[in-house]
């Protein structure tokens, strides 16, 4: 990987106003449509409602695995219901001998997107992980997702050179 000095994140582009915070056992219950319309954009379908509660429940705040956190239209009328979200894993580098924050999920609402809520979840990862102290943020999309590939250069963020493998090792449960 390429070093260089680190930049802060760009503000959030003018649209709507954008509160991003950690989800909360309270708010919890409104993440699951978008965790399954996140699925369904990378797999197609999207696992049943119980399994990605139980899943995606161990990231809520406080948890010693990772964050979700979500963003919030503050203008919005119906201000409860997240414009978007970010699933946070703490995790390591062993090159760099550091933790690392792996932002494992980003997805916006389609209706959302364009108006800074991709940007505002990126920054405010960033200032987890610096609170965390974090050597950097790290994060995967697939190669034809050219749209979520824009927001993480427009964010200063660069390619690295390493390739992702995996080996399947049986069916999910």
């Amino acid at each position: 990987m390429r070093s260089r000095r680190p930049s802060p994140p760009p503000a959030p582009r003018s649209g709507c106003a954008v509160d991003v915070r950690p989800v909360t056992e309270a708010e919890f219950a409104a993440l699951p449509a978008l965790i399954a319309d996140y699925q369904r954009f990378y797999a197609g379908t999207a696992r049943e409602d119980a399994h990605n509660a139980a899943f995606f429940g161990r990231f809520v705040a406080p948890s010693e695995r990772g964050m979700l956190i979500a963003a919030y239209d503050e203008d919005a009328p119906d201000g409860a219901a997240p414009a978007g979200y970010a699933c946070l894993y703490w995790t390591y580098s062993s090159v760099s001998a550091t933790d690392v924050v792996l932002l494992n999920d980003l997805y916006v609402r389609p209706d959302c997107r364009g108006g800074g809520v991709g940007e505002a979840l990126v920054a405010a990862t960033v200032g987890i992980a610096r609170e965390r102290g974090a050597s950097h943020v790290r994060w995967f999309t697939a190669l034809d997702n050219r749209r979520a590939q824009r927001l993480y250069e427009r964010v200063g963020a660069e390619r690295s050179s390493w390739f992702e493998y995996e080996i399947a090792v049986g069916a999910p449960q």
